[in-house]
């Protein structure tokens, strides 16, 4: 890497536009362009490019490690070669608008400024998310939610909830709020005729262990609907005899409720094979060379595997360069860098992904320049 650079910042920002999903397929008219090759030396990135089918690339690990800036040069990289793009961060503490030097806390889709291929971002926002929730319930006798929830996937939710004061619930969130969103998030892009030009959707995920709860959600509720459908199909069995025993007319049963709770194990099922499925998804593990952060990346993978979420690349960032000068630090520094990644390539885990080293750089990743040099560097 050459010892120094120039990186061109943006002398003025525009303000921030916000659009809604139902107006995305009116703003852009370029198309993908059309990836082949059948050269077996093609780049990793190029592989990455190919074709113009959805595919979703979820990008984890450690916190601290740079995951916010590798997701945001990917989405870049991937906009310049043509293909529609979303960005998506599932972090709760969010750091893609410092990332992009753009405000994208709306909680809705926002256009990335500066480019010129179509590129659009999200923070998920459960805060705006409960308050749209609060504001819902008091609309319409409480029909709001049920129309906010049908809009995000979880109608058949809304159904069960019955007369429940989701307003008052909403004031102590239930653990996992985070990932239960970001999973409907997930749910729309696969579903939502607004979202089916994006070709490349981008994840910035949170750390290591929200991340893995988002994964494992799917599963979770899959088993969760289907005992709540097993206890109804038993209590309804009960009833029916109960009330043969008096004689009473049995009435028609009702089957609403039933088929959306299946509506939504199958769209569960959806979202859980989506994750799994190596033609279409891939997770990149970023880290940094140091011991812990290989171990933590090391179990993350291990994790990984176990939910059976297909994991080819290793991104090892931050590195430092050869010391040109007699500086005792950075020799101790890059001595222990080295004996990190020893002990990737050496790992059980990580040792069979492909790594890619990216160099500890003298300036903030913030902004396009720097995301599009960051990707030049990471994204080859």
């Amino acid at each position: 890497m050459a010892a120094s650079y120039t990186l061109f910042r943006r002398v003025a920002a525009k303000s921030p536009t916000f659009l809604s999903t139902s107006t995305i397929t009116k703003t852009f008219h370029l198309q993908a362009r059309s990836f082949t090759s059948n050269d077996n030396s093609v780049s990793l990135f190029n592989k990455m490019s190919v074709g113009n089918q959805r595919k979703y690339y979820m990008l984890g690990g450690k916190g601290g490690v740079g995951k916010t800036s590798c997701a945001a040069s990917l989405a870049v990289k991937f906009a310049n070669y043509g293909h529609p793009t979303i960005v998506v961060s599932t972090d709760p503490a969010h750091s893609l608008s410092d990332s992009f030097d753009q405000d994208l806390t709306g909680g809705t889709l926002v256009p990335i400024q500066g480019l010129d291929s179509p590129l659009f971002a999200l923070e998920i926002n459960p805060e705006k998310t409960k308050e749209d929730f609060r504001n819902a319930s008091q609309n319409n006798g409480g029909a709001g939610v049920k129309d906010m929830m049908d809009s995000m996937g979880l109608g058949m939710i809304a159904d069960q909830l019955g007369d429940l004061k989701l307003a008052e619930l909403l004031d102590a969130p239930p653990p996992g709020l985070d990932e239960a969103i970001a999973i409907s998030k997930v749910m729309q892009f696969v579903d939502s005729p607004e979202y089916s030009k994006f070709t490349r959707i981008v994840f910035d995920t949170a750390p290591t262990g929200h991340t893995l709860r988002l994964l494992s959600l799917p599963d979770f509720m899959d088993a969760s609907i289907g005992k709540i459908m097993k206890l109804k199909k038993k209590l309804s069995s009960a009833t029916s005899a109960f009330k043969s025993m008096f004689g009473k007319e049995q009435p028609p049963l009702v089957e609403g409720a039933s088929d959306k709770l299946e509506q939504l194990r199958e769209r569960m099922a959806k979202v859980r094979d989506l994750f799994r499925d190596s033609e279409t998804t891939e997770f990149v593990i970023v880290t940094i060379p140091t011991v812990m952060a290989v171990k933590e990346s090391s179990r993350l993978h291990a994790s990984l595997k176990k939910e059976s979420v297909p994991v080819q690349r290793l991104i090892v960032n931050q590195i430092l360069p050869p010391s040109a000068t007699d500086c005792k630090f950075c020799s101790m520094r890059r001595k222990d860098q080295l004996r990190a990644l020893d002990m990737i390539r050496n790992d059980p885990e990580l040792g069979s992904l492909v790594l890619t080293e990216a160099p500890l750089v003298d300036v903030e990743i913030r902004g396009i320049p720097a995301l599009q040099f960051m990707g030049d560097i990471i994204w080859k």
